[in-house]
């Protein structure tokens, strides 16, 4: 209580000692108003710009491609390649390539199998000549580190023909 009483006596005494004398305040507002006002600096002159008006007679429509590159897409060339529609589909080739790993090979009778794990965890078996992917990639080759395959890749009008493989994964 008697920190409160000496803190408090303290603020009095500092307030009672200020100098309440604001001439120099009043001296500085009355010069202020004692300038002449300052005019406004005039709006800049805004230039004139002609016209343009945009003939378009005898010139393609921005919105449609080139005579040239539509010939081009109609022109798609048939190579031939595509996936067997009457194949019956694996299992396999529900998963994309990249959510397939590769855990190891077996091989028996002179066989050589690929152990393919999947996202849900289960391992499947697969040989040469098995699918596997989304673009009907047929398995041409199973070695230690890795399963080659060749998909089928739409190109727009037709498929090519791509390389791939799944390698060997750790967990």
């Amino acid at each position: 209580m008697m920190r409160k009483f000496a803190v408090l006596s303290l603020a009095l005494l500092l307030t009672a000692c200020a100098n309440h004398d604001m001439n120099d305040l009043r001296d500085y507002v009355s010069e202020v108003k004692s300038r002449p006002p300052s005019g406004i600096e005039p709006i800049p002159e805004v230039k004139q710009v002609t016209g343009f008006t945009y003939q378009d007679q005898g010139r393609r429509d921005p919105f449609t491609p080139p005579e040239s590159e539509s010939e081009q897409a109609e022109a798609v060339v048939d190579n031939g390649i595509r996936p067997d529609p009457n194949r019956r589909k694996e299992e396999l080739e529900a998963y994309a390539l990249d959510a397939l790993r590769m855990v190891g090979t077996l091989e028996q009778d002179a066989q050589t199998w690929g152990l393919v794990k999947t996202d849900d965890g289960t391992i499947h078996r697969v040989a040469p000549g098995n699918y596997m992917g989304l673009n009907d990639g047929k398995i041409t080759r199973i070695s230690e580190d890795k399963i080659e395959l060749i998909e089928l890749v739409p190109t727009g009008g037709g498929f090519q023909e791509k390389e791939a493989a799944v390698a060997l994964g750790e967990e």
